[in-house]
């Protein structure tokens, strides 16, 4: 069966540019985190329902890794200006309904995934490989780069289109097809998305719905050559492993518990406004939250009063209105969010503000923005990722001790510091344990760098030169002009071995 027009509640996947349904699959009802009402449904595809799609995307890949580059990036431009230039309206309101992102948010996101195509295109028109010095003379001595094979992309529910460009554009630039597998939670709005996609060859691109088992089906399958993973670090280290089984490449993104750090010399009134954005943006449910707050006790005080007054200005309520904090994405979001603060407040941290469900929105899974105080590390707030609205702040009487508590952690995806002393700030680039760090700023993003990050946070990395060639293989070629006898060839002449006689 073919929907001619996206139908939220049929269950459908999107191959060969079509919204395609199979009675035959189980489904489960998605649900609005801000009033709990039916929105939709999805399907959950297995291995059977994953093979004529893995089909399509294989025999794609022939033509469209054929293509040269010039052809390919036009067609990837092509991709862009429908994003650039149809309306979000309808994929925007999807993302709210499903996981709760304000409205506002949700176009943003949408219009910061053109460029990415852009530049990825452009990328790969630029570099093609390498040109090496000769080991020998008169001898052509390069690495070229080649498509890896079909990628399969798992996706997490905070940014499920900027992120899928992340690395698909790469993946697509690169010469591959690629299979998306976005989050149970942010399923429609991907699917509503994929239309944009039929720019591109037929078979290409593809959707497909469903939980862990369809996520472990797309990593086993033999026609998959690389994967790209989005989510925990613990469902992310499963997921290296079974790619490490199998030899296959992957990149993972696996979350974090990003430190801030605010100095005795920052802007109290501009670090506290950084504070509250990268702390309670999207509720918290960012992979770079600021989740652990380290201020230097000089401010600490002044800081924590700007702080709260800020996140108490911000407005809550479901994310079709205008307001900053959306419902969490689940009822099993918000009770580890609670549980996570009231380990903290029975170990001896204080609240600041926040800390309960907005009495006006006691249905569906708000939580207000929350600031701890008195924190210490044998709280568990600050030993996992919360993914909530909660900033738990810590004070710190030197830089030194609060480089040291920054990296007292398993992860190493992010990290923030606010200083007007130069030493302090480049000391910090140096010192933090993290794959990205930002000074005097939160939460940016450039598509020419590499995003990513180090120990339990993930392996390799999306974006920039780095992220395309995750999706590429290398070759090295070795090209004589004329076939000529080589001096070291079998057997050995007699004065061949005459000259090693001497060493």
């Amino acid at each position: 069966m073919t929907e001619a027009k996206f139908d939220p509640f049929a269950g459908a996947m999107f191959v060969d540019h079509e919204w395609r349904v199979l009675p035959t699959l189980s489904r489960k009802p998605v649900l609005d985190p801000a009033n709990l009402e039916r929105v939709g449904e999805i399907a959950y595809a297995d291995a059977a329902s994953l093979a004529p799609v893995l089909a399509k995307a294989v025999a794609a890949q022939r033509d469209w890794a054929a293509l040269d580059t010039k052809t390919r990036a036009g067609l990837l431009h092509r991709l862009a200006d429908s994003i650039e230039t149809e309306s979000h309206r309808e994929t925007a309101t999807l993302m709210v309904r499903e996981m709760g992102k304000p409205y506002a948010e949700a176009v943003g996101e949408l219009m910061n995934v053109a460029p990415i195509f852009r530049y990825f295109a452009e990328l790969a028109r630029d570099e093609g490989g390498d040109v090496a010095g000769p080991a020998s003379p008169g001898s052509l001595q390069i690495m070229r780069w080649f498509p890896i094979g079909v990628s399969a992309h798992i996706l997490p529910f905070n940014f499920p289109i900027v992120l899928m460009a992340f690395t698909v554009a790469a993946s697509l630039a690169a010469g591959n097809p690629v299979i998306v597998k976005p989050a149970e939670a942010t399923s429609l709005c991907t699917l509503h998305f994929m239309r944009h996609f039929r720019q591109l060859p037929a078979g290409l691109v593809a959707c497909v719905t469903g939980g862990a088992g369809t996520a472990q089906a797309l990593i086993k399958a033999p026609e998959i050559g690389a994967v790209a993973f989005t989510g925990s670090a613990e469902v992310g280290c499963r997921v290296a492993a079974a790619c490490g089984e199998l030899m296959k490449p992957c990149v993972i993104e696996g979350g974090g518990s990003d430190p801030m750090i605010v100095m005795d010399s920052a802007p109290v009134d501009i670090a506290a406004a950084a504070a509250v954005t990268a702390a309670f943006h999207l509720s918290g449910q960012i992979c770079t939250a600021a989740e652990r707050l380290y201020v230097h006790e000089a401010i600490h005080d002044e800081f924590v009063a700007a702080m709260t007054a800020r996140a108490r200005a911000l407005k809550v309520g479901p994310g079709m209105g205008r307001v900053e904090i959306g419902p969490l994405v689940s009822e099993a979001a918000r009770n580890k969010v609670m549980a996570l603060v009231d380990d903290a407040l029975a170990k001896g941290a204080s609240l600041a503000c926040g800390g309960r469900v907005p009495p006006q929105f006691n249905k569906g899974w708000f939580y207000e923005p929350t600031i701890l105080t008195g924190c210490g590390p044998e709280m568990a707030i600050l030993q996992q990722e919360c993914f909530g609205p909660v900033a738990p702040i810590c004070k710190v009487a030197s830089f030194d001790e609060a480089i040291a508590l920054a990296n007292r952690t398993r992860y190493g995806l992010g990290a923030a510091i606010y200083t007007t002393r130069l030493d302090e700030a480049m000391a910090a680039t140096e010192r933090l344990e993290a794959g990205m760090v930002w000074v005097n700023n939160v939460l940016g993003d450039n598509e020419a760098l590499p995003f990513g990050g180090w120990k339990a946070s993930g392996l390799g990395r999306s974006l920039s030169r780095i992220g395309l060639n995750s999706f590429r293989r290398a070759k090295m070629i070795m090209l004589d002009p004329s076939p000529a006898l080589q001096g070291w060839w079998y057997p050995y002449s007699d004065e061949f071995f005459a000259e090693r006689e001497k060493i």
